[in-house]
Order: C-alpha cells, then structure tokens, then sequence
C-alpha cells in the first residue's frame, strides 16, 4: 500500500522534502511508516522520542494501523520549549504525549490520564458526556498552571490536553505529561495540575444518561468574589 508522509521543520530539512511517498506491506503501523522513513534517511533517527504522529489530520499512536491513501505527518516539537496546552476536538492518546516529553535527562514521566466512565458519581448509568470550553482563555489558564507548577517544583516538560465535544463511555477527556529528573517532584505535580485545572479552567461537562442531561458543576474558577451573589428566595 502506499501512504503520504508529511514532514515539517527541523524534520523536512533533514529529509530533504516536505511530502514523500512511501511504499508499505499491509499491516504497517506508524511505527513501521517512521522506521521506514529512518532508514532511508538516518539523521532523522534522533528526533524520534521528540516526534508526535498524526494519521488524516488526527494526532495517533505509533501502533495505529496504516490504509492504502492514509495521510502521515510527524510533528516536531513547537517553537519556544514552554509546554503543550491544547484544547482539542481531535480524539486524545496519551503514549504520543509521553513520548514527545522523554528526554535523557529525566528520571520520571508521570501522566493523569481522565477517561469517560459508564455511572455517575451518584452511581447513575451514563451513556456519554459532553465537554464545552472557553478555548482560548482554557488555553490561557493551562499555561498559568503550567507556570505554578514549574515554580513549585523542578520541571523539564509540561504537557495539558483536554478534549471537548461528544465523548463515549471509554475515550480519553484529558490528557496530563508532567517530565522531571525526580519522581516525587513529578507525582506531586501531575496531581496538582488536575486539581487547579478543576478549579480554574473554564471548561463544563455534561452527563447525559438514564437519569437525563445535566451540566456538572465543579469547584468553580477560585475567584468568589468575582460572582454575582445569588438571588435569596
């Protein structure tokens, strides 16, 4: 089969070319597409624990299955070292994200990984949620906590994803990389991060289920202040 592979930056000037063609077995993998594609070109070797692979414009695992057609990009890291905050509509896997956060000079590479569960908390059976976001100030607001923890702990990599729409019982909602040369300084902020992203990120979920459709409310954003006091009755 023959797939497109896509090559951006640091990878296309190593490769020679933005857009190659290459030719698969059936039953290759992106791992297998990457290999291929190292092989003839050895540099490239490298960068690959710094790579995130997509598949039809959708980031992707390495052992994802490859078709006759597929489109293929490998996706160097972004300009600037501060960290990834996304909010996405694109399905989340988290093995893409602990790789592009391995470097040789971490110890630990904690992640949270937040998965759509079939009851409720009240044990009430869901069918699906549905998240809603202020994208750019969730954006914003990811990258303050980005910042907290890096003052609090000894950080090298910072990585906050979180999915919006529609998501079935199983899928991925949030997906949180924390990388550091010390263990407990990555578990204790990977847990913080979570918590503050509760608290501050402005990002709803609904629960649709036996029970109806409801909006869950959270702990808030933090700032009481700034609400508008409730109506007494």
């Amino acid at each position: 089969m023959r797939v497109t592979v896509h090559l951006f930056a640091s990878l296309r000037e190593l490769a020679g070319a933005r857009e190659l063609g290459l030719e698969l077995p059936e039953g290759a993998t992106v791992a297998t597409a990457w290999e291929r594609l190292a092989a003839e070109h050895p540099r490239l070797r490298e960068l690959r624990g710094t790579i995130l692979p997509s598949v039809n414009l959708e980031f992707a695992e390495p052992g994802r299955p490859l078709r006759e057609g597929d489109e293929v990009a490998f996706l160097p890291p972004v300009s600037g070292g501060a960290g990834m905050f996304e909010i996405t509509e694109k399905e989340l896997y988290a093995d893409p994200l602990i790789e592009r956060m391995r470097r040789d000079t971490h110890g630990a590479v904690c992640a949270f990984v937040g998965v759509v569960r079939e009851t409720s908390p009240l044990g009430m059976k869901v069918t699906y949620l549905e998240y809603d976001a202020y994208k750019e100030m969730a954006e914003r607001k990811m990258r303050q906590i980005g910042d907290e923890i890096r003052s609090r702990w000894k950080l090298e990599e910072v990585a906050i994803v979180h999915r919006v729409g529609r998501l079935a019982i199983g899928e991925t909602s949030v997906v949180i990389v924390v990388a550091s040369p010390h263990r407990r300084d990555a578990f204790e902020a990977c847990h913080y991060a979570i918590e503050r992203l509760k608290q501050i990120v402005p990002i709803w979920k609904k629960e649709v289920g036996e029970h109806g459709e409801v909006w869950l409310e959270g702990e808030g954003q933090g700032r009481e202040e700034l609400r508008w006091p409730r109506r007494r009755r």
